[in-house]
C-alpha cells in the first residue's frame, strides 16, 4: 500500500497526492495553493459531490441539511467543531438538500439533519438527527474503528 493519499481540494476540487505522514503538516493544494484542511466543512454541490466522495482517500462525513431546518441550524456549529477535531483524518462536508434536491433523492434522505459517512466511494453508515460535536466525533470514530 502506498503511503501517499489522494486528497480533494475543498477550494478548486483538484486531487492532490499527499504523503500520509504529512497530512497534519498543513498541506496546500498544488493547483490553487490553498490549504487542503482548514478545520471547516466544505459545501458540496451536485457537480462536486462525486469527486469528493470517490477521490478522497480519507473518509468523508456529509451533513445533509436545509436552510429552513431549525435543528440543522442548531447542529451547524457542532459540525464545524467536529471538523476541527476530525481533520485531517476525515473530510467534513455539507449538502444543502434544498439547493441540491437530486443528491437528497439519490441518497434517500428522508429526514434532516442526516449524517452519512463515506469511504472509498461507498456509504459506510448513516445517522439521522441532531448531535453535539462530541457525539459526532465519537460516532465517526466508532464507525471507522469497527471496519
Amino acid at each position: 500500500m502506498s503511503d501517499a493519499l489522494h486528497i480533494v481540494c475543498p477550494h478548486c476540487v483538484a486531487t492532490n497526492r499527499i504523503p500520509a505522514n504529512r497530512l497534519a503538516d498543513g498541506p496546500k493544494c498544488g493547483k490553487c495553493h490553498q490549504p487542503l484542511f482548514n478545520a471547516h466543512s466544505v459545501a458540496l454541490t451536485a457537480a462536486t459531490f462525486a469527486t469528493h466522495i470517490s477521490r478522497n482517500d480519507i473518509p468523508v462525513l456529509v451533513d445533509f441539511w436545509a436552510p429552513w431546518c431549525g435543528p440543522c441550524k442548531s447542529m451547524a456549529p457542532a459540525f464545524e467543531q467536529a471538523a476541527n477535531q476530525l481533520e485531517p483524518g476525515v473530510r467534513l462536508a455539507k449538502v444543502d438538500t434544498e439547493a441540491e434536491q437530486a443528491l437528497g433523492a439519490q441518497y434517500s434522505i428522508r429526514s434532516i439533519p442526516t449524517l452519512a459517512l463515506f469511504s472509498g466511494g461507498k456509504e459506510l453508515a448513516r445517522q439521522p438527527g441532531v448531535m453535539g460535536a462530541g457525539d459526532i466525533v465519537n460516532w465517526v470514530r466508532s464507525q471507522l474503528s469497527s471496519r
